[in-house]
């Protein structure tokens, strides 16, 4: 059977408002949650929109235990998940550090960020490749980043099991104490390279929520499962660059599923 591009593309937007129920009942059930993985990226919208400057737009996905959900939005700043996450009163986000987190947490203090240590240790190996002199420097930090991943994992491991974990707990809590009499340590030290100090000054600013975990053995200590639910977008997009319409954008969303 030979069909034509437009048949196709007509047949996918009539059936698209079927779906919308349940997109809303996607939603209503990722709201149930307490915990979510949160993370965007960009998206191209090749439609001139009166009031918009170019066509960037950015794909959010929120993802809680049963649900994986997606937004398409113009903006990607704190008004999104503010949207996505109405009506709720708290929990918390595993994220990045990007500053729309941070400002939705401002406005809701009800929410707790749990920034991604795969971010920061990615920080610190592109300090590595950047500045090769301070690598034996960035791969220390970059193996006690490691050792407390390992850590985490056997007293979450430990945790789910229903075992006793205290001394995997007390462990973990000494591993961070040190991690942070460390950082202290080289701020104090007045021939700090400034970009060591840069991302040393950045790590203070966000230890609380670095370390929001010991306190929460269940949950992960990175975002992978956001970044993970993103990836068939990433790939995607260096195929077919994005949307040409913005047929159902604005109404409902394809991309949810549970």
């Amino acid at each position: 059977m030979n069909l034509s591009m437009g048949t196709l593309t007509g047949g996918l937007q009539a059936i698209a408002p079927l779906f919308e129920p349940v997109y809303e009942a996607l939603l209503d059930e990722l709201r149930a949650g307490a915990h979510w993985h949160a993370d965007e990226t960009r998206w191209e919208v090749f439609v001139d929109i009166e009031g918009k400057r170019g066509h960037r737009w950015y794909l959010w996905v929120f993802q809680s235990r049963a649900v994986a959900y997606y937004v398409l939005d113009a903006s990607r700043s704190a008004a999104v998940p503010s949207a996505v996450l109405a009506e709720v009163d708290g929990g918390t986000i595993s994220c990045d550090r990007y500053g729309a987190y941070k400002k939705f947490a401002r406005l809701h203090p009800g929410f707790t960020l749990l920034y991604c240590w795969a971010h920061q240790r990615r920080d610190l190996l592109m300090l590595a490749n950047d500045y090769p002199q301070l690598a034996p420097w960035a791969l220390a930090w970059v193996e006690c980043i490691g050792v407390l991943f390992a850590l985490h994992a056997q007293r979450r491991e430990a945790w789910l099991a229903g075992r006793e974990y205290g001394e995997l707990d007390r462990g973990l809590r000494a591993t961070v104490q040190e991690m942070a009499d460390k950082r202290e340590a080289a701020l104090a030290d007045p021939t700090l390279p400034a970009p060591a100090a840069k991302l040393l000054t950045s790590m203070r600013r966000h230890w609380a929520g670095l370390t929001a975990f010991l306190d929460r053995p269940q949950r992960a200590l990175d975002n992978n499962e956001a970044e993970r639910a993103l990836r068939p977008a990433v790939v995607g997009r260096k195929n077919f660059c994005g949307s040409g319409s913005t047929v159902n954008l604005f109404s409902s969303n394809p991309w949810s599923g549970s």
